[in-house]
């Protein structure tokens, strides 16, 4: 190996001062000093190998002395002569160590590191959530384990001991794939052993819009302040039940479009799907809750805006994975869902069709109904909504008390 001429002295790299922009001082051999805007000064060495520029960093000024920054540049370059590469070797020797400490950190310490590394931004409640599912499945199975010696057959078991409620079971799995892949990002492990268990616990096959009866809107209803979800989006979903709009109609809704003294929602033409204007009267219940939004969100054009950006509204996505994150008993119950839920229980308790149809803002395709104002018949819709919103609350306080339906 050639001999290599050093040309820096120490007082030409004391008196370099950062500039605008980063330089580099030239030592010798591809060996180089770099200056940074911020007056950090860093040892790196620059070579050639199989036609290809790489470049490997070897440690900051002073703490690399001149003398220690030359005696690493001759090792580096002796690999580089055996045809080696300096970069690639640093990467490996990173991945080694990372697995190495792997090796000594359990499933119960990394799920907590990934909790307070990647779910920071989440409400508290939403990460107690997340704690008490590690409590009480992950960590009895697998906590004690050795990051890097879980193996698919020890996920497979937890999650095959939840085989009778599918949702929980997948929660579960979830759950250990988004902190594996954390790891794996971290370099502490090269495979995912939730990764490949997707599929693995067969679900219910999916009614469409599947409707809930009255002990499952019940236990439905318990389950909403439970899910550590952001109070926008249970307060959007038990809105959609309260007011039996659609999904689009409600995410959309805009604050000018509320009354909260009269208890009315008006929802203009352009937004509804019959291209016609739509009146919700609202129930004390439905009230209460927009009146707890306005606090957060009043201030802004959308009664339901985006988390991560005001400026639009809240995605159909967060409320669909919203319901499927809910284990109440009933998989596959979705947002449209709450419309015949809703629907079902005021026919089951005598409201006419005439009445439900209204509320629903279906096309009216019979010739008596549609001769009916919609104010001709709004203190019967009045009346629906808010023994709907009081049939709800019974249920969720899993009591026999029977609202008593006005005449």
């Amino acid at each position: 190996m050639r001999h290599t001429n050093y040309l820096l002295k120490p007082v030409a790299i004391d008196n370099a001062k950062p500039r605008d922009k980063a330089y580099a001082l030239t030592d010798g051999g591809g060996l180089l000093l770099e200056v940074l805007p911020s007056g950090t000064k860093t040892w790196r060495f620059k070579y050639h190998l199989n036609g290809k520029r790489e470049k490997v960093t070897i440690g900051a000024y002073p703490a690399y002395t001149i003398k220690q920054a030359r005696d690493r540049h001759e090792e580096l370059r002796a690999l580089v002569e055996r045809g080696e590469s300096p970069a690639k070797s640093k990467q490996a020797t990173v991945a080694a160590r990372k697995v190495a400490e792997s090796r000594d950190l359990t499933v119960r310490v990394f799920a907590r590191r990934w909790i307070d590394e990647t779910l920071f931004y989440r409400s508290p409640a939403y990460v107690a959530q997340i704690v008490r599912w590690l409590d009480a499945y992950i960590d009895p199975a697998i906590g004690d384990m050795q990051l890097a010696d879980v193996q698919p057959g020890d996920v497979l078991a937890i999650i095959k001991a939840r085989a009778d409620t599918p949702v929980t079971a997948e929660r579960i799995r979830v759950i250990v794939q988004q902190f594996y892949n954390h790891a794996i990002r971290n370099l502490l492990v090269t495979t995912n052993p939730a990764q490949p268990l997707r599929g693995a616990i067969a679900r219910a096959p999916v009614e469409h819009h599947r409707h809930l009866n009255e002990k499952e809107l019940g236990a439905f209803w318990r389950k909403l302040d439970d899910q550590g979800a952001h109070v926008t989006t249970i307060a959007a979903t038990k809105l959609l039940m309260l007011t039996m709009t659609r999904k689009s109609e409600l995410l959309r809704s805009k604050w000018p479009e509320f009354d909260l003294d009269a208890a009315q929602w008006d929802l203009p033409a352009e937004r509804m799907k019959m291209g016609k204007p739509h009146r919700v009267f609202l129930s004390r219940q439905a009230v209460e809750i927009l009146r707890q939004v306005h606090e957060l969100t009043g201030h802004g054009e959308y009664v339901f805006p985006s988390i991560f950006r005001g400026s639009v509204p809240m995605g159909d996505v967060t409320l669909n994975h919203f319901f499927k994150r809910i284990d109440f008993g009933v998989p596959d119950f979705s947002p449209h869902g709450t419309r015949g839920t809703a629907a079902t229980l005021l026919r089951e308790h005598g409201f006419g069709r005439d009445v439900v149809e209204l509320l629903l803002a279906h096309s009216e395709k019979n010739a008596t109904v549609a001769a009916y104002s919609h104010m001709e018949l709004a203190a019967d819709r009045k009346r629906a909504l808010q023994y709907l919103a009081d049939r709800v609350e019974a249920l969720a306080a899993d009591t026999n008390v029977i609202p008593l339906r006005a005449a």
